[in-house]
């Protein structure tokens, strides 16, 4: 038996393989284009095992997806592929309308081939997992409530609005061809093997370099923040035991604002590895000019699949982000490697050549 994983060389995917590989015996067809953000020092733990197979390519080619799908006849398809950064979106949104919408149709097309081919036995077992983003839904007020899976979409850029149209095609598949899919949105993921664009580990990573911490606006922009190892574990629930058809929100039930994550993070770095100078971290905070369309507040209500599925995370974010934190302090090669070729160029060009 085997499963097929998309972009699992990226933070999410690459967390989840390692974590499916150390607690199953089921073998993992895994494809990532390996873009800046896939990286394949992720799953160095996994080199010389059998059970993990690693194929560089994208799921626009749908040559190979159907290749693959046929030598290795998965039980599941678990997409975790996508261009995923705001700010990329918004200086390159061909890439994200090309990998989201045009590759998740091709990859639904390849696995709807394949699944209306099985017998009868495999097609009822089969599942299609679509990994997608709370940001599909927009921006939320100061008050208002959550998001919940009926939620209509919202999106306000074109990284949210690629994933909603994701989200649409893979709901259209099961509606229009009966395909066994299962869509998940989650909240702002953090936690160990995550590229040095997104908040937390920016902040970290800029830190321990003595660089400025740029935060965007009045930095109280809100996220729901979800511990990546927490999201691993809701996705194996989803497959296993989610019903067909059915969107399930992930959250971690920490809405933290921007300010406030940094701030912590500074804390927590002047107690467990201080600056040479003796000057807290928070010292390097700047604010620059906000990004366009910056939505001011996301939030998950994570009440159905904590009813149906018996799934909460176990992670607060003290407890989270400590362990985030070590991670980094412990990988500095890892880091190191990060920061050159692609990232460095689209960084500079952000930021300018001060960061």
């Amino acid at each position: 038996m085997s499963i097929l994983i998309t972009g699992g060389a990226g933070f999410i995917g690459s967390n989840f393989v390692l974590d499916w590989l150390d607690q199953t015996s089921e073998s993992i067809i895994n494809v990532d284009k390996f873009t800046y953000a896939g990286n394949v020092e992720n799953l160095s733990a996994l080199q010389g095992n059998p059970k993990h197979i690693l194929i560089r390519g994208s799921i626009e080619d749908k040559a190979l997806i159907d290749r693959l799908i046929n030598q290795h006849s998965p039980r599941a398809i678990i997409n975790f592929a996508a261009e995923s950064h705001v700010d990329r979106s918004i200086h390159s949104p061909e890439d994200f309308i090309q990998t989201n919408i045009v590759g998740t149709f091709r990859l639904l097309e390849s696995a709807c081939s394949y699944w209306n081919n099985l017998h009868d036995s495999e097609k009822s077992k089969f599942r299609f997992l679509h990994i997608s983003t709370d940001e599909i839904y927009g921006s939320l007020g100061k008050y208002d409530p959550p998001f919940v899976e009926t939620n209509r979409a919202e999106p306000n850029s074109p990284y949210s609005a690629s994933k909603a149209s994701s989200d649409h095609l893979v709901r259209a598949w099961h509606h229009t061809y009966g395909m066994p899919v299962i869509t998940t949105n989650c909240s702002n993921n953090y936690g160990p093997y995550q590229f040095p664009e997104k908040l937390i580990p920016l902040t970290i990573v800029n830190a321990l370099s003595g660089k400025p911490l740029p935060i965007y606006g009045d930095g109280q922009q809100v996220r729901d923040w979800l511990f990546v190892k927490d999201h691993c574990t809701a996705l194996v629930k989803v497959l296993e035991f989610g019903r067909i058809g059915e969107t399930y929100n992930i959250g971690g039930w920490n809405e933290k604002a921007n300010i406030e994550i940094v701030n912590t993070i500074c804390n927590i770095l002047d107690e467990l590895h201080p600056a040479s100078d003796g000057h807290s971290y928070k010292e390097q905070i700047i604010f620059v000019a906000d990004r366009p369309g910056h939505d001011r507040r996301y939030a998950i209500n994570a009440q159905k699949i904590e009813s149906e599925l018996n799934w909460k995370p176990k992670e607060t974010f003290d407890s989270g982000i400590l362990k985030t934190i070590k991670w980094y302090l412990d990988n500095p090669v890892w880091i190191q490697r990060t920061q050159s070729g692609d990232y460095r160029k689209w960084l500079n060009k952000q930021y300018g050549n001060s960061l």
